[in-house]
């Protein structure tokens, strides 16, 4: 059921809604001052908030101001006195959904909640499906390196510069690619995606420039190729490096006179197209193994963006966490569940070899299998455990640096121990053969802590 929070510092305003609010089926939560209102905002979910405009400590216009940023979608209807109407008015105009005069008026107060309840109802299927029809989102992160991208792209896209983004799978070069053509003049065009890797390399002449009917055996009709479907916007190449040199020499002809050929026909079709390139291979490499051309690299590579890996960015996690923990509980009709800090802290112990695509799809786990609340015991149960079952190989792959290695089997080892002695320290450090105050080192180095 909806979950209510009423902020009014009249016990018997507040006992009357609850009886009111509890006798039709909804949850309520009370806090008798501003203050505690707002704090409860802050840490719990709730569907619609009911502010008293005169309170001690903090008034409601005060709590409205500083609620909207909290939690924007939901509605806040303000309690007014018979003296407080022309402040209640005034607080609908800055964003409060409504406002009730006390006493309550029953059947106005209920269909008020019902009103605002289908109205945030409303806003997240909104929400929802502009997220499945738009494969747009933000770029979520304060890093420095986040910042630099976006300042880059700021830069870069309203020109007509190619730009080749660089980064390791799943860090999010396709987002990049597209806030590239969302910023640029060619926004009312389509972008088109091709993934280089994805297609055999007898076939890629044809998906990128097209062919005649009849250009090869299974050619039954005329087909039109990615540059053509992208005339007027942009076209973004992923997996660039995984293009056939034939087809790279074609594709440099398009760059250099803007004009493509179908295979099997020998006319030259112009076509206005922004070319953006993707890849996770070092191009340069490439380049000294002869499997990729340097002539086409300089012509993609105008504006290099380097797009980091999950690892070098761990300072962003709790943002994408908290985003992707919303999106999740939003798609699913979930209702929201709360992160704690010392799950964000385990998260960020990890190896992310999968980047931003991994960690997405361990919030999807989190969020279905959890309680009310995220916590460090279900980051355990549900992702190191598993892990710590997966295959030697991948274990290893999980890590590229030595040390970052040891310390992780090091912490599970020692936790390990200590859970198996009861967290008895001299016993613990006796069956290891190292002093105490070592051991307390570590337990301190590795932020070890008793479960309660």
């Amino acid at each position: 059921m909806p979950n209510i929070l009423i902020v009014d510092d009249e016990k018997s305003i507040r006992r009357t809604l609850r009886e009111i609010l509890e006798y039709e089926k909804y949850t309520v939560s009370e806090s008798d001052n501003g203050k505690d209102g707002l704090a409860e905002i802050k840490s719990g979910k709730y569907d619609a908030v009911l502010l008293d405009i005169k309170m001690p400590q903090m008034d409601g216009l005060e709590v409205l101001g500083k609620a909207q940023e909290i939690i924007p979608d939901v509605p806040i209807i303000m309690i007014s006195g018979h003296g407080n109407i022309d402040t209640a008015v005034e607080a609908v105009k800055n964003g409060a959904y409504d406002y009730v005069s006390k006493p309550p008026d029953l059947n106005r107060l209920l269909i008020t909640i019902r009103n605002a309840l289908d109205k945030t109802k409303l806003v997240t299927e909104t929400k929802v499906l502009r997220r499945k029809v738009s494969k747009t989102r933000e770029i979520i992160g304060d890093s420095p390196s986040i910042a630099q991208i976006k300042e880059t792209i700021e830069r870069v896209a309203p020109t007509e510069a190619r730009v080749l983004i660089t980064g390791a799978n799943g860090t999010g070069k396709e987002l990049v690619a597209r806030w590239i053509h969302e910023k640029s003049s060619r926004a009312n065009g389509p972008i088109v995606e091709v993934n280089c890797a994805a297609i055999p390399s007898e076939l890629i002449e044809s998906e990128l420039f097209g062919h005649e009917k009849g250009a090869f055996t299974s050619a039954i009709k005329q087909r039109i190729g990615k540059f053509e479907q992208a005339n007027g916007g942009t076209l973004f190449l992923d997996e660039i490096g995984d293009m056939s040199l034939a087809a790279q020499s074609k594709m440099l002809r398009a760059l250099q006179e803007n004009k493509i050929t179908r295979v099997g026909a020998d006319k030259d079709i112009p076509v206005d197209v922004r070319v953006v390139a993707a890849t996770n291979k070092d191009l340069l490499a490439e380049i000294d193994e002869k499997r990729f051309r340097m002539d086409l690299y300089h012509r993609l590579s105008v504006i290099l963006i380097h797009v980091p890996s999950l690892n070098e960015r761990k300072d962003d996690i709790p943002l994408l966490a908290d985003r992707f923990v919303k999106e999740i509980c939003e798609d699913n009709g979930i209702p929201y569940k709360v992160i704690t800090p010392k799950a964000i802290a385990a998260l960020q112990e990890f190896q992310w070899t999968g980047n931003i695509r991994e960690l997405r799809n361990i919030i999807e786990r989190l969020v279905i299998l959890s309680d009310d609340k995220i916590t460090e015991d279900e980051v355990k149960k549900y992702v190191t455990a598993p892990m710590a079952n997966e295959s030697p190989v991948r274990l290893y792959d999980r890590f590229h640096r030595f040390q970052d290695f040891k310390d992780f089997i090091e912490k599970e080892f020692i936790e390990h121990k200590l859970k198996r002695n009861g967290w008895n320290v001299s016993r613990t450090a006796d069956e290891l053969d190292i002093q105490r105050s070592h051991l307390y080192n570590k337990i301190d180095k590795f932020d070890l802590k008793r479960e309660n």
